[in-house]
């Protein structure tokens, strides 16, 4: 879709808790051959729209604006383990969020928004996580890892916001995407 965007409404954590949870990884990484997600792209998705229409994605970041209007901010904590799309055969490593339940409005209301303004929103059910690292091939066995990371509990920040951000996929470092900011909203 030429005139589309690859776009996503997210919480982005500090750089505090992302520097912690880097500090946590550091010394494991050499340990696998994953493709590990670099720290400033850890972000937690609420609403995920593979095509979004550029003549839209102003009118759903407004929408946005309006829906989150009044949803008070959050404490989380990135904490624990997940994988997908499960242990014995894992594609993705991801952290979970201590707390995210309480972003489970904001994801509803992200959906929402892209829906009323028509643009097409991922179905996937709403798991708060964080994607640390990705296989890269063939599915594998995660048990050691997920019980390694789920050692893991960082510090609790408040979210206050989230940001709507596009992905141009293949513009990164070795070919991974490079994100952009295209509005940061507060609560």
């Amino acid at each position: 879709m030429a005139s589309g965007q690859r776009i996503f409404a997210a919480v982005v954590p500090p750089n505090d808790a992302i520097d912690h949870l880097d500090d946590f990884l550091a010394p494991r990484r050499d340990a696998a051959p994953f493709r590990w997600t670099r720290p400033e792209q850890l972000h937690v998705t609420l609403a995920f729209m593979a095509h979004a229409a550029s003549s839209r994605v102003d009118d759903y970041v407004d929408r946005l604006v309006e829906a989150l209007d009044g949803l008070p901010a959050v404490e989380v904590a990135l904490a624990g383990a997940v994988a997908f799309p499960n242990v014995a055969e894992g594609r993705v490593l991801a952290t979970g969020v201590r707390g995210g339940d309480g972003l489970a409005p904001l994801a509803v209301r992200a959906r929402n928004a892209a829906v009323a303004v028509g643009i097409e929103v991922d179905g996937q059910r709403f798991q708060p996580h964080v994607t640390v690292a990705r296989t890269g091939g063939p599915k594998v066995e995660l048990t050691s890892w997920v019980r390694l990371l789920d050692t893991y509990d960082g510090p609790t920040w408040t979210c206050a916001g989230i940001e709507v951000i596009a992905s141009h996929l293949g513009e990164g470092p070795r070919r991974s995407p490079r994100y952009e900011t295209l509005a940061e909203i507060e609560l």
